[in-house]
């Protein structure tokens, strides 16, 4: 044992025990709600195409996805040098990786809700458009830093070719159909690049040189592209819900009403109403709904706050080293959470329209847990490193 603690000591030296309780408690929370969420689904068969299965099909496979997830954590965390994304033939393998990852998607992945985004790997499906994000996140720190530290300097000269490498994957998400994914994506790189050290005037260049053909492609799949006309049709939904309350608007209606139905403690653990076929994806999509009815106003408010946590301490981070890279890993990865967050609440509760973004740790899915467990860990092993340096300075 104490050599085992020889080995093992070093490593969990400035570790953020906090954030890993955090991930922990989110995890578990995710597991017990998607029991909750689908053990009467399940059994009937409503969401396995009539089929019927066990109960706790769902909480199961969702347990062993975060035992898999904190593992990777703790490892990424403790036993990764964080260093190691600085090199360009780790950059080069992560960027290759994942356009390959992506292009194989488009030509044998599997539609799920209109998006083809999945590729069937047998124990379960792998999202590929979740890589995209941790992809952008290590490459552009990465590119940014290596401006930094060489001396270079910036120009928009310079930033173009890796935003073009960056825009072939969210084209090739969006040739997946994903578009929620897509400007998830877009959102993150926005974060990392306004906190980065670049000029306002390169800034204000490249977001004009992004939001053009988005803004393009937006008017395009809304009004003349007859395929997605249903995208045109969430946004009336979310303008006015109950006035397509039997139609289109069915799934916020009946999200609307279970977070209402909530009020300040809940209706009670497995006692919501909304998981009963009101819901399609009361597991997924929609998990926020299932808490909110059952835990009521203070378990929403425990959720955020653990959440919000996170995104605290991943800042101060951020604002605690002078290193670039360090910092826009953990802006990158605190944006990765805020906004995946902030989308999924904002469309159930109709500020935006539904997009058919998970919630992260809470909502069932394997390529979601370890694509957030892959960015967590890096937060972690990024906060570690920053702990030891100040210990070090002060020393």
């Amino acid at each position: 044992m104490r050599k085992l603690f020889k080995i093992i000591g070093p490593r969990l030296k400035g570790l953020d025990y906090g954030m890993l309780v955090s991930f922990i408690i989110l995890g578990i929370l995710g597991v017990i709600m998607i029991y909750s969420a689908s053990m009467v689904s399940a059994s009937k068969g409503a969401l396995t195409g009539g089929i019927p299965i066990e109960s706790n099909y769902f909480m199961k496979r969702q347990f062993i996805f975060l035992v898999i997830g904190s593992l990777a954590v703790i490892f990424i965390a403790t036993c990764i040098n964080i260093n190691v994304f600085k090199r360009s033939n780790v950059q080069k393998m992560i960027v290759l990786g994942t356009l390959v990852l992506l292009l194989i998607t488009i030509l044998i992945g599997k539609e799920i809700n209109g998006s083809r985004n999945w590729i069937n790997l047998g124990i379960f499906s792998l999202q590929s458009s979740e890589f995209l994000k941790l992809a952008s996140i290590f490459y552009l720190s990465y590119i940014i830093n290596q401006r930094v530290t060489s001396r270079k300097g910036y120009s928009l000269k310079h930033m173009l070719s890796p935003l073009a490498i960056l825009g072939v994957g969210l084209l090739l998400v969006l040739m997946q159909g994903d578009l929620g994914g897509t400007l998830l994506t877009v959102a993150i790189i926005g974060c990392i690049l306004i906190y980065s050290d670049i000029k306002n005037k390169i800034k204000f260049q490249i977001s004009v040189i992004t939001l053009i053909p988005l803004f393009a492609y937006g008017v395009y799949t809304l009004i003349f592209d007859a395929k997605n006309l249903y995208r045109l049709k969430r946004i009336k939904v979310m303008l006015d819900p109950f006035k397509y309350e039997n139609d289109a608007g069915y799934q916020l209606t009946s999200a609307l009403t279970s977070i209402g139905n909530g009020g300040l403690t809940g209706r009670g653990l497995g006692n919501g109403i909304a998981k009963l076929g009101y819901l399609p994806e009361p597991h997924t999509d929609f998990i926020f709904t299932v808490i909110s009815e059952e835990l009521g106003l203070l378990g929403v408010l425990f959720t955020l706050i653990i959440y919000g946590y996170i995104l605290v301490k991943g800042l101060i981070y951020a604002n605690k080293t002078s290193n670039q890279f360090y910092k826009l890993i953990c802006v990158g990865v605190v944006s990765y959470i805020f906004m995946q967050v902030f989308i999924n609440l904002a469309g159930v509760s109709g500020i935006i329209p539904l997009t058919g973004v998970t919630l992260p740790l809470l909502s069932y899915g394997g390529s979601s847990m370890l694509s957030i467990s892959i960015a967590f860990g890096a937060l972690l092993a990024v906060a570690r490193r920053i702990n030891n340096e100040r210990k070090d300075v002060v020393r």
